[in-house]
């Protein structure tokens, strides 16, 4: 059995995300950096939230600088969202492989995110909410972003696969 964290003051535990995932508007700053180039920047995103899951940020396609990407060519299908497709990254002599997901096609409960790229934070370098320095989501399957006022256990643990 898995226990939840209790959260605390200005916390959110992953335990009490829905599944299905919920997507909610954001409002907070967020800011993907790659070899110190900074590949998006927003406030105005969505919160992809699902049990057990750190949220995942969607930045929308004209806050994100789309002529330093490349679409990768691999595909993933996501039983709840759709099917997406990843972006690589290469600067300065540095690459990194799908360092963002897309749903050009997402499903009808989840419309609100096509086109919108959702980074990895293990695989970008530094992402940022609100200037606090975000952890990726344990695993590297997911691609959650934690930070201080999200608490787990959080899926992607060694154990949690059957979660």
């Amino acid at each position: 059995m898995v226990e939840r964290v209790e959260p605390g003051e200005g916390q959110e535990s992953v335990w009490d995300y829905p599944r299905p995932p919920r997507v909610e508007s954001s409002t907070r700053h967020v800011l993907v950096r790659f070899g110190g180039v900074t590949l998006a920047e927003s406030r105005t995103t969505h919160r992809l939230l699902e049990l057990a899951h750190p949220p995942v940020y969607f930045i929308p396609p004209h806050h994100v600088r789309l002529e330093l990407l490349s679409l990768s060519g691999h595909r993933v299908e996501d039983e709840d969202l759709g099917i997406a497709g990843y972006y690589d990254v290469s600067l300065d002599g540095r690459s990194a492989r799908n360092v963002a997901r897309v749903f050009a096609h997402p499903l009808p409960d989840y419309r609100m995110l096509r086109g919108h790229l959702a980074f990895y934070p293990g695989r970008v370098g530094e992402v940022f909410v609100d200037g606090e320095r975000v952890a990726a989501q344990p695993g590297g399957h997911y691609g959650g972003w934690v930070t201080g006022d999200v608490v787990g256990p959080f899926k992607g643990v060694p154990g949690s696969w059957t979660w």
